[in-house]
């Protein structure tokens, strides 16, 4: 007998999103489950900060929040909620959830999910495998878990399930595992709820936000998007859509930015299943109704992920405001003057990083416009070298260096920074368990089959368009993007929505094109992953977030506009797409 689909819904995309998404999902429609998702890398490490002040918290306390307000609506209704919001420490969440629905008189069962926190235990060398002293200043190692846990939870009458690091897909998987009865070695269906997780894990980048082509649509329908939910079916199949009435729009276009978001190659690979996403076929089923079909999936790799955060030390920053004329000189004379009050005071940082952003206009009607800003960002192990030093240089230039010399704000003492770092260890090398509402834990077997993941080989391109007149324009007249980060890497998705247009994609944004696009990029590898069932290229960029978001090395420092600057960038295309 065909178990009925799995109506499951998102309602948090990030540690921070709309406090009020819980209610909305919960009284807009009918669901079997309502996921949040609050982890992200610098989460962590947020977290790991907090937990240091407070052994007792390492949670993220504003799904406390959202929850005295909802708990009573998910018990009507029979709403199951999974979440990942206990962060380091879900065992503490869970006691807190208890205790609030006894205060409230509400009779639920909660469990959680135990077993990827490491920091305690992490011994190997990331590159060997080999055993060796944890990395200075860790404040968590985390192993990636799959949805096994979480189903298990599921099975066994969990109302609310709370998990600390988990892949942000396996908040879907995990529910879909316990409502289909799928065994782990049903990777093909797996695969497609995965890819379904993937969609919703970021909340309203599925429905309308952060999306390219959002001048196609109306200012007032993307004001206020609503959040996505998936329709999973016994296949592995979904439709994701929305609850009606809700702002935003769910199309083609919507999910494939989201698909392409902090991914890389064809393999897009988790602890319960390595789903391929060059299989992955899209179509519109309807207004705000895109089926995803088709998706195919492999065994896992043999090693879990584990992020590492650690303090990496010190950061300090300054931005000079450069007014009117001569901004170039301006810049050259308070760089020398600072490099030579900071070796006077005996005081060079270990990084140190200037960049000049050239937002001044000639002749402009503002002071604003009229203006250029220099910024000076140093890093270094010892606080001492990026605090007072550094700011007592700053401030005494003030009547003695450029004309005009301003700051944007005061420049203050060193405030640290973090650092994240990925390593792998052996599927049997956590103890992935279940901890019950009664008590009792259950442990879960790493998945039996595994397989090591490679790349795969760049498909045949279609055939080029036939030449014709072009036009210098925007990238971005024809090409959607979406780009995140990942540690210090990023990644760059770009599609288009006509084949004509991917048979000048694929063969006119090549890697050396790409690379000229974004000068910043020059240095750098990058690899270029095709996915022609999505018309899209997936490029992934190395080293160029430094040691990750939390160490501030960049402008951008989660690369969220890396898409939208390549999409600005000109180039000859054909009058044919315009």
């Amino acid at each position: 007998m065909t178990a009925r689909p799995l109506r499951i819904g998102n309602a948090s995309g990030f540690y921070g999103d709309r406090f009020d998404a819980l209610r909305e999902m919960l009284t807009g429609g009918p669901l079997d489950v309502v996921t949040g998702d609050y982890l992200a890398e610098l989460t962590m490490l947020i977290l790991g900060r907090d937990r240091l002040k407070n052994p007792a918290g390492g949670y993220a306390r504003t799904f406390l929040g959202q929850l005295e307000e909802c708990l009573g609506l998910a018990h009507e209704r029979n709403v199951r909620i999974v979440t990942n919001a206990g962060g380091l420490n879900p065992a503490g969440l869970a006691e807190a959830v208890r205790e609030s629905a006894d205060r409230l008189g509400i009779p639920v069962r909660v469990a959680h999910v135990e077993g990827d926190n490491l920091t305690g235990s992490f011994s190997r060398d990331p590159g060997t495998g080999r055993p060796a002293a944890p990395p200075a200043g860790l404040l968590a190692a985390h192993a990636y878990l799959g949805g096994h846990g979480i189903a298990a939870c599921l099975r066994e009458g969990a109302d609310i399930v709370v998990t600390g690091r988990v892949t942000d897909a396996a908040l879907v998987a995990g529910p879909a595992l316990a409502h289909f009865g799928w065994g782990p070695a049903e990777y093909d269906r797996l695969a497609g709820a995965v890819v379904a997780g993937h969609v919703l894990e970021c909340g309203a980048q599925a429905t309308g936000g952060n999306y390219a082509f959002f001048t196609d649509h109306s200012p007032e329908l993307l004001r206020r998007p609503g959040f996505p939910l998936a329709e999973l079916h016994e296949d592995g199949s979904s439709v994701i859509t929305k609850h009606k009435g809700t702002g935003g729009v769910v199309d083609v276009g919507t999910v494939t930015a989201q698909l392409l978001y902090e991914t890389a190659g064809a393999r897009y690979a988790g602890p319960d299943v390595t789903a391929r996403l060059d299989s992955v076929h899209l179509s519109q089923e309807g207004p705000d109704r895109v089926r995803i079909e088709g998706v195919r999936g492999e065994a896992p790799p043999p090693a879990l992920k584990v992020g590492l955060n650690r303090l990496g030390g010190f950061r300090n920053e300054v931005a000079f405001v450069l007014t009117g004329l001569d901004i170039e000189a301006k810049a050259a004379l308070v760089r020398a003057q600072m490099e030579t009050a900071l070796d006077a005071a005996g005081c060079r940082p270990a990084h140190v990083r200037w960049e000049l952003a050239r937002t001044d206009r000639p002749d402009a009607p503002t002071e604003e416009t009229a203006s250029a800003l220099l910024r000076l960002v140093v890093r270094d192990p010892a606080e001492e070298t990026v605090g007072r030093a550094l700011s007592g240089a700053a401030i005494e230039l003030a009547l003695a260096s450029y004309p005009g010399f301003h700051v944007v704000a005061p420049p203050g003492k060193g405030s640290p920074y973090g650092v994240f770092e990925s390593a792998y260890v052996p599927r049997d090398g956590v103890d992935h368990a279940a901890v019950l509402h009664d008590g009792r834990r259950i442990s879960v077997a790493p998945a039996g089959g595994t397989r090591v993941l490679e790349e795969v080989p760049e498909p045949r391109l279609p055939q080029p368009p036939v030449p014709g007149p072009t036009r210098r324009a925007p990238l971005g007249l024809v090409a959607g993007a979406r780009s995140g980060d990942k540690g210090g890497d990023a990644n760059v998705g770009v599609w288009v929505r006509t084949e004509e247009a991917w048979r000048w994609l694929a063969h006119t944004l090549t890697v050396d094109r790409f690379r000229e696009l974004l000068p910043e990029t020059a240095g750098l590898n990058v690899v270029r992953h095709v996915l022609p069932n999505l018309r899209a290229l997936n490029f992934v960029v190395e080293g160029i977030l430094g040691e990750g978001v939390a160490a501030q090395a960049r402008f951008d420092p989660q690369a969220k506009g890396l898409g939208e600057w390549l999409r600005a960038r000109h180039l000859d295309l054909p009058e044919a797409l315009l």
